[in-house]
């Protein structure tokens, strides 16, 4: 006999309607699972034949196929345990559905028949909504990441016994709901703050600065100076997420797996600090079938690279692409996925390998040719894409002892969230430009207007420091941003003096 439910695959962060088709015919026992299935959907047929006999099923003794359709698609993971347990219930005539066609199974089968969480709920509950599908059944821990989209019934079940309960049953089974606005609330909260910060009121300028037109920055000084301190930070003064950010981010995050069960959706912006020894495919993604790495992780927040130099020179080059275009393109023999990639890049470094060249307070050990191959080790095109370059120096000790004083996070956000909205009414009939830090050149032509007289600074500047053409279009953009925080209409001396001030820095290092 023959049965069909629909279950669903993820590819990227998008998904698809799969329709698992359950055939018992006569001949030698056998299971077969046709349909493109990687190893994880050809395993469920061991945890799938236990789970039915360990929740009071019989499994039949017979040929037993498993077609996953469309069959030109690749299936991943362990989500078709349950429709495939199902179909073949359904095929023996051992369960009678209700509702075949009205909802989407998904859930990993553990030996004794209970599910268990799988990745990549929130895009298949939309690809639901997309398709026309009401309902879908879900391990109870994945329920509440489920429940965010809005006009799907969630049906959360704790075992293959309760979800045939729920398929038999002739009434309409309790689904389950999530109070939406006041999820993204709870969830909107920082644990940390810009209050904390002791000093360093430069540097917290900087940041407004970034946060305020989305540029990336650099941040040098020595050891203990409060750099990842400040990094940590920066998420918070960053605009609120709007809920179609945050939708995008979670179904990152949940593809990745990296959602927690008790979390219905990501409202704070993102903060990703990966190791200096991750490889180029942990960092933009990749792998046999793709995943999303650190950079679309960090989508719609800031991805923080700590010790910049001692990542290895490719890991840092491939990173050059997602900066510049907001995706990530990640290509296989057999696939191409596309991952978003639109982040802020906040990253800290040492002047030298000891840390303390230029510090008033220490003497470097480190040789001359020792700070040159150290500092070399970023490359002039990288640093032309991080707009910002500011130095850290070490808190004094009077500072230290004092209470914090500083600016909230919100207070600063309140700043950024005025330049923000200007910056939206300026762009708002240019598709994909929603900052300063994304104009490119014929933006910059049209939007960059500066005050009588005030090119006389930066022409003195590019003729003394010898900045690039790339690093003038960054100069004109963070003044941009400069003047929107200050409610200017044109670009002023002083805010080419303050984004000059911002460029130096390399120059005063690796000139």
């Amino acid at each position: 006999m023959l049965a069909r439910v629909l279950s669903a695959s993820v590819v990227g962060i998008d998904a698809y309607v799969v329709q698992v088709e359950a055939d018992i015919a006569s001949g030698l026992p056998q299971f077969a699972t046709v349909g493109l299935p990687d190893a994880a959907v050809k395993e469920s047929r061991d945890r799938v034949l236990a789970a039915v006999r360990n929740s009071g099923f019989h499994f039949p003794h017979r040929r037993v196929t498993i077609n996953l359709a469309p069959a030109d698609r690749k299936k991943e993971g362990s989500a078709f345990d349950l429709p495939i347990s199902i179909g073949i219930l359904v095929a023996t005539e051992q369960v009678e559905l209700h509702r075949p066609e009205q909802a989407i199974l998904l859930g990993e089968l553990s030996l004794d028949g209970i599910l268990r969480p799988v990745h990549g709920v929130l895009p298949i509950a939309l690809a639901a909504i997309r398709e026309g599908i009401e309902a879908v059944i879900v391990p109870r821990s994945n329920a509440r990441e489920a429940a965010i989209v809005q006009g799907l019934k969630v049906w959360p079940a704790d075992s293959l016994r309760e979800a045939v309960t729920i398929l038999e049953s002739d009434g309409e089974p309790p689904a389950f709901s999530v109070d939406m606005q006041q999820a993204f609330r709870q969830a909107a909260a920082y644990e940390v703050d810009f209050a904390d910060v002791k000093g360093q009121q430069n540097v917290k300028r900087s940041l407004e600065v970034a946060a305020a037109g989305g540029h990336n920055i650099l941040m040098l000084g020595p050891p203990g100076s409060g750099k990842t301190m400040l990094a940590r930070r920066l998420p918070t003064v960053l605009p609120a997420m709007t809920l179609e950010e945050a939708l995008e981010t979670t179904k990152i995050h949940s593809v990745a797996g990296l959602l927690k069960t008790d979390e219905a959706i990501i409202a704070t912006r993102p903060f990703r600090s990966p190791h200096h020894t991750i490889s180029d495919a942990g960092l933009i993604g990749g792998g046999a079938y793709p995943r999303p790495g650190e950079v679309s992780l960090a989508h719609n927040g800031v991805l923080f690279l700590d010790e910049l130099p001692e990542f290895r020179k490719n890991v840092l080059e491939v990173m050059r692409q997602p900066m510049e275009d907001g995706t990530v393109t990640i290509s296989r023999a057999a696939t191409a996925l596309t991952y978003p990639a639109r982040f802020m890049l906040a990253a800290a470094m040492n002047p030298c390998p000891c840390g303390y060249f230029g510090d008033p307070h220490h003497e470097c050990t480190c040789s001359p040719p020792q700070i040159q191959r150290y500092l070399y080790k970023i490359s002039g095109p990288l640093l032309d894409r991080i707009d910002i370059h500011v130095e850290v120096a070490s808190l004094p000790y009077d500072h230290m002892i004092k209470a914090p004083t500083g600016e909230t996070s919100e207070v600063v956000r309140e700043r950024v969230n005025r330049a923000r909205d200007v910056q939206l009414a300026r762009f708002k009939d240019k598709q994909g430009l929603y900052c300063n830090a994304h104009m490119q050149s014929k933006h910059i032509r049209k939007y960059c207007k500066l005050e009588p007289g005030a090119d006389a600074i930066i022409d003195a500047a590019i003729r003394r420091l010898g900045f690039s053409a790339r690093a003038y279009d960054r100069i004109l953009k963070v003044a941009r941003t400069i003047a929107d925080i200050e409610g200017a209409d044109l670009i002023g001396a002083a805010h080419l003096a303050e984004a000059i001030q911002y460029r130096s820095l390399d120059r005063s290092y690796w000139s």
